[in-house]
């Protein structure tokens, strides 16, 4: 299987595709294009494969208070907000699940985190995991946050989890590549 990780692009197909999460899907359907190229709150990718849409995530950069990190994070970092890349949404296609198409969207954050960091600054990725997620973020190395305040106001809240940039780097080199 060869999988192209890209950019959204207007001719996407986003109306056949099915995560099985229909608020995945009405975002990704609805409301990725506009809030990528009319508002720039985020970009979304898209895994394809000859033309069809298997996964999507949304990135965009933020930041997290020096008080959520773990300790041994702390060390020799200013106490102030620090920047990192945040993983908004991932989901991929039902027929596609499975197949290691989140995994192949990870790798490609990661990859862009790394670059981040070396052009702008960034000391790891965050995602808000749904509950239901929360498994395969931590397969990955994330671990819970703990959140300080502007707690996501979602039923059920999602868990906020952070990998380190060191952590990233090394998931590159050990990643499969497709």
């Amino acid at each position: 299987m060869t999988i192209e990780i890209r950019l959204l692009e207007q001719a996407d197909d986003r109306k056949s595709f099915h995560s099985g999460d229909a608020d995945l899907d009405r975002f990704f359907q609805k409301y990725a294009w506009q809030n990528q190229f009319r508002h720039h709150i985020g970009s979304t990718y898209v895994a394809i494969e000859r033309h069809r849409v298997l996964g999507f995530m949304t990135l965009s950069v933020s930041s997290i208070e020096f008080e959520s990190l773990r300790a041994d994070l702390k060390r020799k970092l200013p106490r102030s907000p620090l920047p990192v890349l945040r993983l908004a949404r991932l989901a991929v296609s039902q027929d596609a699940q499975g197949q290691g198409i989140g995994r192949h969207l990870m790798r490609a954050a990661f990859v862009m985190a790394i670059d981040l960091r070396e052009k702008f600054g960034c000391v790891g990725v965050v995602v808000d995991a749904k509950r239901d997620a929360e498994s395969f973020y931590s397969s990955l190395g994330f671990e819970p946050l703990e959140v300080i305040e502007g707690q996501i106001e979602e039923k059920p809240a999602p868990t906020a989890m952070f990998l380190p940039i060191r952590e990233v780097a090394q998931a590159i080199k050990v990643a499969p590549t497709r």
